[in-house]
């Protein structure tokens, strides 16, 4: 039996775990966007596979029975070509996917359909601004002149930045006390983050909420593939699916 992982989380790398020890013959696929990830067990592939087309070759030469597409939610990229790939194969695709971030009665939180709209109301608005979006839409940011941007993210940047920034290179988990700290120490009066769920990088958004610190929330893009992507939350919902789909 034979499994393609798409993606570099945590629920990647558990769901290629359970497989490996159901004895499944896993490859998992990352981005290759961070220098030194952390690595799931089994095969591993860094790279793209040149859009639908290429996926579509590598899953008939690799004769993948299904695909998982447990990437980033952001990651909109590698789903749609996955979505498609899967589609033109016949190959089950299974969605994980970590529930959304759901604001609190006590959070602040702000809206934005998009990075630019983020942008928009970060600089317009706030002018302490911390930013935990990674380092592939900072660009969004870079136009704004007058407020400082605190950016932290894994590996330097590699596009524009705001002339007024602190840089800080840095891999989660972060506790809540650490995250009070960086924003008492940088006054920050607003984050901004994506909509991406979890409990690995939640402390972010409890410390906000303690301050009093507004979050500019973008929301997640909607999952590609349509009713035929079959959709589970955790590592153990992927592995039971596996045999359903």
């Amino acid at each position: 039996m034979r499994a393609l992982i798409l993606g570099g989380t945590r629920e990647a790398r558990e769901i290629a775990s359970l497989l490996q020890q159901d004895n499944w013959h896993v490859t998992s696929s990352l981005a290759g966007r961070v220098k030194q990830p952390a690595l799931p067990v089994g095969e591993v592939r860094i790279g793209g596979f040149g859009g639908p087309a290429g996926l579509v070759t590598w899953l008939l030469k690799e004769k993948v029975e299904v695909v998982i597409d447990a990437t980033h939610p952001f990651a909109e990229r590698i789903s749609i070509s996955a979505a498609e790939a899967t589609r033109a194969t016949g190959v089950p695709l299974i969605a994980l996917h970590r529930p959304a971030w759901q604001a609190g009665e006590r959070d602040q939180w702000i809206p934005a359909g998009s990075m630019e709209e983020a942008a928009r109301i970060a600089a317009r608005r706030f002018h302490h601004i911390f930013l935990t979006i990674g380092r592939q839409q900072l660009a969004a940011f870079a136009k704004d002149p007058h407020n400082l941007y605190v950016i932290r993210c894994v590996d330097p940047p590699e596009v524009t930045l705001p002339r007024r920034h602190r840089l800080i290179l840095s891999r989660g988990p972060f506790t809540l006390e650490n995250e009070k700290q960086l924003m008492r120490d940088n006054q920050i009066d607003c984050l901004v983050t994506k909509n991406s769920g979890g409990e690995l990088t939640r402390a972010k958004l409890d410390a906000a909420r303690e301050l009093g610190i507004p979050v500019i929330m973008v929301e997640r893009p909607e999952l590609p593939g349509g009713p035929q992507v079959r959709t589970v939350h955790t590592a153990q919902e992927a592995r039971e699916a596996v045999y359903e789909v």
